[in-house]
C-alpha cells in the first residue's frame, strides 16, 4: 500500500491547538511495508487514556509527532515520515496491558547506526505521561536497512576456522575473584585453566584498568599464559581482554595493543561502553582478524522488568548489527534470569539467517538477516558439571559453556576444574551422538565418566546439591 493512501484525517491547512494523536498516527487500514522497520511495544495507558489514543502517542512521540499542532507540519511530508499504529491488541490474562505495533518508514534512520535506532524507538517516549509503562518487545529489521550494517566482524563458521575446533560447543571461565587480582597472578589463573582443557578463559565486566591490575601488565601475563598453554596442549587458546575504556580512543588504544602481542580475541561491554563505540570497535576487529567477545553488564536494568524497558531480544539484535561474535545470554539453568522458550527466542535471532515469528517464543516478527554472520550466545552465569548435559540439549554446538565459580571452585584447583567440564562435556557429546537422550540420562552419563575421571568425580561430588531454583521475572 502507498503511503498517498494513509493521508492523515487533520484538516487542510494548519489549525493550531492540541489534537488526539489517533487522528493522525493509528492506521489501522494500513499494511506494512517490506521497507519499513516494525516494532511491538507492550504498554500499560494512564486510567481514562484510551489505548488507540496511546499508541498512537507512541507512534508519534517515537516518529514525527509532538503534543501540539506545529505550523512546520505543512513543510513537510508527514504522510511520508510519520509512524503508523498499525494495530493493537491485548495482553491475555493483563489488565490494562497492550501491544502496539508500529511501522516507522525508513527515511527515519541513520544507515549504519544502532545510536540512532535506538534514539528513534526509544530515546524519548519513555517519559511520557500519558503511559504507565512502555517495554520494547521486538523489532523487525527490514533487509534494506540490514545491508547497511556491516554485523559481526567474523561470526560463527570464520570463528570455527581461525580456532579450529568443531563439532562441539565451546568452553569458558571467567576468572575469579573478579577483581583485586595482581596482574601475574591473573595470569596463573588464565594458564591453569586453559593448560586443563578450556578454550578460552575471560576478563569479568568490570576488569578494566584499576589501581591493582593495569590494563596493559595483564595483557602481557595473559598473553603469557595463553602462549605457554598453547604450546603444552597443541590447541589453539584464548583470553577475552576487556578493551572497554573511559574514551574510545583509549579503547582502541587497548584494541591496537592486544593486536600488536598477537592475542586472538578481545572483549567490550557493549552497553555501558555504548553502540557507538561498539560498531567502530568491531569495524576495527573485522579488518584486523581480531575475534570480538560481547559481554551484556547493564542489561538487566534495561530489559529485566515485564512491563518497562527493552526486551533482550531487541538488545540482542541490536548488537548482531553493531558487530560481535560472542554475546552473553543468560544460562536457562544457571544463577541468571531466563526461562528456555524466551532465551531460546533470542539465541536464534543471534545465530539464524531465518526466524519465523513464534508468539510461543517471544518472537512478534520474522526476521531475515540476509546472510549477515552469527553471533555466537555464551551461557555464563552459575553453571558448574551437572548442568552439562542440560546446557548441550538446549545451546548445541554454535555455543560458549562458560564455567567461573564451577572452574576455580573445584577443590583440587583450576587446572582439574577445567579438565572436570572438557570430560563432562566430551562425554556428554559422545552419548548425544550414540542417540542417547541427555535430558533422562545425563546424570547417567557423567557418573560413567566419572569413574576414570578423578577430577570430574570430584566437582560432581561437590555440587551434587547445588540448584538455582528462583521464580523468572520475565515470562511471556
Amino acid at each position: 500500500m502507498s503511503y498517498s493512501k494513509t493521508q492523515s484525517k487533520a484538516k487542510a491547512g494548519y489549525d493550531a491547538g492540541v489534537q488526539d494523536y489517533k487522528l493522525k498516527y493509528y492506521t489501522p487500514d494500513y499494511t506494512p511495508r517490506d521497507t519499513d522497520l516494525l516494532a511491538a511495544f507492550r504498554f500499560v495507558p494512564q486510567p481514562g487514556v484510551p489505548p488507540e489514543e496511546a499508541a498512537a502517542a507512541v507512534a508519534a512521540e517515537s516518529s514525527t509527532g509532538t503534543w501540539t499542532t506545529v505550523w512546520t507540519d505543512l513543510l513537510t511530508d508527514l504522510d511520508r515520515y510519520k509512524g503508523r499504529c498499525y494495530d493493537v491488541e491485548p495482553v491475555p490474562n493483563e489488565d490494562n496491558q497492550y501491544i502496539a505495533y508500529i511501522a516507522y518508514p525508513l527515511d527515519l534512520f541513520e544507515e549504519g547506526s544502532v545510536t540512532n535506532l535506538l534514539t528513534s524507538l526509544v530515546g524519548n517516549v519513555f517519559g511520557f505521561k500519558a503511559l504507565r509503562a512502555l517495554r520494547l518487545e521486538d523489532i523487525r529489521v527490514p533487509i534494506a536497512y540490514l545491508k547497511t550494517f556491516q554485523g559481526p566482524p567474523h561470526g560463527i563458521q570464520v570463528e570455527r576456522d581461525k580456532l579450529n575446533k568443531y563439532g562441539r560447543p565451546l568452553l569458558g571461565c571467567t576468572i575469579k575473584p573478579k577483581l583485586g587480582l595482581s596482574a601475574k597472578n591473573y595470569g596463573r589463573a588464565v594458564y591453569e585453566c586453559l593448560r586443563g582443557g578450556l578454550d578460552f578463559t575471560k576478563d569479568d565486566e568490570n576488569i578494566n584498568s584499576q589501581p591493582f591490575m593495569r590494563w596493559r601488565d595483564r595483557f602481557l601475563f595473559v598473553q603469557e599464559a595463553i602462549e605457554k598453554a598453547q604450546a603444552e596442549t597443541g590447541e589453539i587458546k584464548g583470553h577475552y581482554l576487556n578493551v572497554t575504556a573511559p574514551t574510545s580512543e583509549q579503547m582502541m588504544e587497548r584494541a591496537a595493543f592486544a593486536k600488536e602481542i598477537g592475542t586472538p580475541i578481545i572483549m567490550h561491554d557493549f552497553l555501558t561502553g555504548g553502540f557507538t563505540a561498539n560498531t567502530s570497535l568491531a569495524k576495527y576487529c573485522r579488518e584486523n582478524g581480531l575475534l570480538l567477545h560481547i559481554h551484556r553488564a547493564m542489561h538487566a536494568v534495561i530489559d529485566r522488568q515485564k512491563t518497562h524497558g527493552i526486551h533482550f531480544r531487541v538488545l540482542a539484535k541490536c548488537l548482531r548489527m553493531s558487530g560481535g561474535d560472542h554475546l552473553h545470554s543468560g544460562t536457562v539453568v544457571g544463577k541468571l534470569e531466563g526461562e528456555k522458550e524466551i532465551t531460546m527466542g533470542f539465541v536464534d535471532l543471534m545465530r539464524e539467517d531465518h526466524i519465523e515469528q513464534d508468539r510461543s517464543r517471544g518472537i512478534y516478527f520474522t526476521q531475515d538477516w540476509a546472510s549477515m554472520p552469527g553471533v555466537l550466545p555464551v551461557a555464563s552465569g552459575g553453571i558448574h558439571v551437572w548442568h552439562m548435559p542440560a546446557l548441550v540439549e538446549i545451546f548445541g554446538d554454535d555455543s560458549c559453556l562458560q564455567f567461573g565459580g564451577g572452574t576455580l571452585g573445584h577443590p583440587w584447583g583450576a587446572a582439574p576444574g577445567a579438565a572436570a567440564n572438557r570430560v563432562a562435556l566430551e562425554a556428554c557429546i559422545q552419548a548425544r551422538n550414540e542417540g542417547r537422550n541427555l535430558w533422562r540420562e545425563g546424570g547417567d552419563v557423567l557418573r560413567e565418566a566419572g569413574r576414570w575421571s578423578p577430577e570430574l568425580n570430584a566437582a560432581l561430588e561437590l555440587w551434587k546439591e547445588i540448584k538455582f531454583e528462583f521464580e523468572a521475572m520475565d515470562t511471556l
